[in-house]
């Protein structure tokens, strides 16, 4: 049995969740942009296309790392972050060099290697885990498809290619549950623009279950996480993360709760579905499509933004301040086209405020960020602002990081007072969910001084 001292953790308490599971419930009273908890890494891996611009073991953002001298693939602040990194380093240093450019696991591969080798080093519970302990995670093994199950195995088959020297492996059976737990409790950690810089896992952050009227907001400090009050919370009130991007209408985002985690939300929103007819506005004519040919453009609508992911690699690069697609399988002009073409056919029945005309106009925003075209990436964003903000929470990272770019869309463009206002936006819902002493606060207060 668990020690009340050990499922407590300031003013949170772990408990069992009606119908949930485990959880986290509040014992004391939290107002709005409170910090609730923070939590490191257990282990962390940085994306690859970051390496070079952020530091393997921080996360930190700079200019003029350190190259480690064997692989020289990894980059640190200084020979202490290499030195606190190498336990983990290690694991990839020397099959780097061996492989060289075939070097290619995945994140999740990359993240249970480093799993394997802490639990190894580190048998006893760490900082991370002070209530929730790795071995506890969910697998939800019962529920996996065939699909999934091959996918894990592709995963483990990987695991045994690219690390030999470090590794004690696990029996194939513990490696399919580990996996398996991974896929379902693992962190994408973002930045301030919710571009993609590694993955991590957070066990008590992972303790939260999920809502779509969620009453906190997880972001990151590097490789610590920050848990923080996005409305007021009371004594006995659970604490809800959201799993998901919660644009999307009712149907949509159980659908990938479902996919990826296995369950279905029954929240007040999701009971409710009442965003759902704002989410999926139609246009407004003499003679209104009929209920069919809606129908119709809902399938298509999810059919193009499936072909569009398919379409394009999701790496990332910083251009000129703003986060851009770094490779795609086709060039920049056909996505460009494949947008615009969606969009026409959407608008004949969709509003501009719909929500899939949302998402391929942020898609179309992206394509025009790569190729420079800043008048045509901040037209875009312009249209997608203001239904962002009605669709999304108050305090939304996706809604920050959209006034953000508009922000530095107008600075970049001579529009110095838009883009003060719009960077001003985007530090006020910032101050919520990042904390007011937060690097990237710092660093946009910044910008506004340079211009």
């Amino acid at each position: 049995m668990r020690s009340e001292a050990a499922s407590q953790l300031g003013g949170l308490e772990r408990f069992a969740s009606a119908g949930k599971g485990r959880g986290l419930r509040a014992r004391r009273r939290f107002a709005v942009g409170e910090l609730l908890l923070s939590c490191p890494a257990y282990v962390a891996v940085l994306t690859v296309s970051e390496r070079g611009s952020h530091c393997d073991g921080c996360f930190a953002r700079k200019e003029g790392l350190s190259k480690c001298g064997r692989c020289k693939q990894a980059f640190y602040c200084n020979v202490e972050c290499q030195k606190e990194d190498w336990p983990m380093h290690k694991l990839e240093c020397a099959s780097m060099c061996t492989f060289g450019q075939n070097w290619h696991p995945s994140e999740t591969v990359r993240l249970t290697a480093r799993i394997l080798a802490k639990q190894k080093t580190h048998p006893e519970r760490t900082q991370s885990e002070k209530l929730l302990a790795v071995k506890e995670f969910e697998s939800h093994l019962d529920k996996l498809d065939n699909e999934k199950r091959e996918l894990i195995q592709n995963d483990i088959a990987a695991l045994h290619h690219f690390y030999s020297k470090h590794l004690d492996y696990p029996d194939n059976a513990a490696l399919v549950v580990l996996f398996a737990q991974v896929n379902c409790n693992g962190f994408t950690i973002e930045d301030e623009e919710l571009s993609h810089l590694g993955s991590a896992i957070f066990p008590d952050v992972a303790l939260m279950n999920h809502s779509c009227c969620p009453n906190v907001i997880v972001t990151y400090k590097g490789t610590l996480a920050e848990v923080r009050a996005v409305r007021e919370i009371e004594p006995g009130e659970e604490i809800f993360s959201s799993y998901i991007d919660l644009l999307y209408p009712t149907e949509d985002r159980n659908d990938r709760l479902r996919d990826s985690y296995f369950f279905s939300c029954d929240c007040r929103e999701c009971t409710t579905k009442e965003k759902d007819k704002e989410k999926l506005e139609i246009c407004k004519l003499n003679d209104p499509p009929s209920a069919e040919t809606v129908k119709d453009m809902i399938r298509y609508a999810r059919n193009v933004i499936e072909e569009f992911r398919r379409a394009k690699h999701y790496k990332y690069i910083l251009c000129h301040g703003f986060v851009a697609f770094l490779d795609f399988f086709l060039p920049p002009s056909e996505l460009l086209e494949i947008c615009e073409l969606s969009l026409d056919k959407m608008g004949a029945v969709f509003e501009d405020s719909n929500v899939y005309m949302l998402h391929m106009m942020y898609q179309a925003m992206g394509v025009c960020l790569y190729v420079q075209d800043w008048e045509g990436a901040l037209c875009y964003g312009q249209k997608i602002i203001r239904p962002y903000s009605k669709h999304y929470p108050s305090y939304s990272l996706n809604v920050a990081s959209m006034w953000l770019k508009l922000g530095r869309l107008y600075m970049a463009l001579k529009n110095r007072t838009a883009g003060v206002k719009a960077l001003k936006r985007a530090i006020a819902i910032m101050e919520v969910a990042h904390g007011k002493d937060h690097p990237y606060i710092s660093e946009i207060k910044k910008e506004l001084e340079d211009h």
